[in-house]
C-alpha cells in the first residue's frame, strides 16, 4: 500500500462523524414520536412503547414504512410533515453521502498515486524510517534534494504515519520483498539507501535490489557490525557504513583528543561553520596542484576512486576530476 503525504482527514473519521449524525437523528425522531405517542395507532391497538417509537423512527427514516404504526391525529401528521419527512431526507443524504465520500476518497487517492508515478524520476528509495533513515533523509533535504523524489519503504505503522505526516511518500511493506520494491519503482530509481535495524535484513534487501536492477542502481547501506560489511558488499552494496565502529571511533576521539570530535561534528552538520562539499573541476584548474587553489581541497575523486593528497607525490587535477573541499557555511549563510 502506498501512503501519500497527508492532506486531509481520513475516511474513517468522516464515516464516524456521519454515523454519529445518523444515530442522533434516529434518537431525536424517536423521542419526538414518543412525546406525541397518543396520536399514533399500531395494529395491536395497545399504545406505543418507547421501543415502538424507536422502531417507527427507524423504519420511517429508512423509507421502509411497513404501515403497522401510523399517525392518526392532526398533530401527529403535522409532526410527520414538518419533522419526520425532512429528517428522512437528511438521513438518506447522510447514508448516500457516506458512500460517495468513501468512493470519492478512493478515486482521489488513485488519481494522486497515478500522478505521483508519472512524475517519479531519479528518485531515492530509503528502506527503513528509523533513526538512521530519518537522519539520511534530513541530510538529503539539507543539500536541497526534492522531498517529492524520496520514497520511504517501511513496515511499521507508526513510522509510516510519521513519514506521511512529514510530507514523504511511504510504501507499506517489507523491503526484502520484490513486489514492495517494484511498487517503489526500484528499476528507475537513482539509488537505494538501506537503513534497517537488522544486518540480516540489509543483506537481503541488497540482494533483492541487485537482482531487480541488474546492479545498475547504486546501493548505500548501514550495518551494525564490522564483520557484516564485507558480506553486504558481496551482496551488491556499493557503499557500506558501519554504524557501531564509526560511533566507537568517535567515542575514542572524544576521549583522547576532544577538539577533533568538534571538527568532525562541524563538518557533518550543514549550516554551521565548516562543511564538506563536492564539485567538478573547472577547465582553468586542470593541470594545477589542488593545494594551489583558494578552495581548501582535501581529496580528489577520479574515475570513481578517492585520490588522497598527502605524501611526497604531488597530484595534479585531471579533466573530469571531482574536488572534495571544505566550504565555509557561515559565509554562505551571511550571503543569503
Amino acid at each position: 500500500m502506498i501512503h501519500l503525504p497527508l492532506v486531509r482527514q481520513g475516511p474513517l473519521r468522516a464515516l464516524g462523524i456521519r454515523m454519529l449524525a445518523a444515530l442522533v437523528l434516529v434518537l431525536l425522531a424517536a423521542f419526538v414520536i414518543y412525546a406525541d405517542r397518543d396520536g399514533y395507532r399500531d395494529v395491536n391497538e395497545d399504545g406505543l412503547t418507547l421501543l415502538d417509537c424507536f422502531y417507527y423512527a427507524v423504519v420511517s427514516l429508512s423509507t421502509t414504512g411497513y404501515g403497522d404504526i401510523t399517525p392518526v391525529t392532526a398533530d401527529a401528521r403535522l409532526v410527520n410533515i414538518l419533522f419526520i419527512t425532512p429528517a428522512r431526507v437528511l438521513f438518506l443524504i447522510i447514508l448516500v453521502g457516506t458512500t460517495l465520500e468513501v468512493l470519492t476518497d478512493q478515486y482521489r487517492n488513485s488519481l494522486r498515486v497515478s500522478r505521483w508515478r508519472r512524475k517519479l524520476k531519479d528518485h531515492i528509495i530509503v528502506c527503513g524510517y528509523g533513526t538512521k533513515g530519518r537522519a539520511a533523509i534530513s541530510a538529503l533535504l539539507e543539500t536541497g534534494y526534492d522531498k517529492s523524489r524520496i520514497v520511504v519503504v517501511e513496515s511499521r505503522e507508526v513510522a509510516l504515519r510519521q513519514a506521511a505526516a512529514n510530507g514523504l511518500v511511504a510504501i507499506e511493506g517489507n523491503a526484502t520483498r520484490s513486489a514492495v520494491l517494484l511498487q517503489a519503482d526500484v528499476k528507475n530509481c537513482k539509488s537505494v539507501i538501506i537503513a534497517t535495524d537488522s544486518d540480516e535484513a540489509s543483506v537481503l534487501i541488497s540482494l533483492t535490489v541487485r537482482q531487480l536492477t541488474a546492479g545498475q542502481v547504486r546501493i548505500i547501506a548501514a550495518v551494525r557490525e564490522q564483520e557484516n560489511a564485507a558480506l553486504l558488499k558481496q551482496s551488491g552494496a556499493h557503499h557500506v557504513i558501519v554504524s557501531s565502529s564509526t560511533a566507537g571511533r568517535l567515542l575514542g576521539l572524544t576521549t583522547t583528543t576532544p577538539p577533533l570530535i568538534d571538527v568532525v561534528e562541524d563538518l557533518l552538520t550543514p549550516g554551521q561553520g565548516m562543511a564538506l562539499a563536492m564539485r567538478s573541476a573547472e577547465r582553468a584548474e586542470v593541470g594545477r596542484n589542488p593545494r594551489e587553489l583558494q578552495t581548501l581541497v582535501v581529496a580528489l575523486i577520479r574515475r570513481g576512486k578517492v585520490v588522497a593528497l598527502g605524501g611526497e607525490h604531488a597530484e595534479t587535477i585531471d579533466t573530469g576530476d571531482m574536488l572534495i573541499y571544505i566550504r565555509d557555511e557561515t559565509a554562505t549563510a551571511v550571503a543569503h
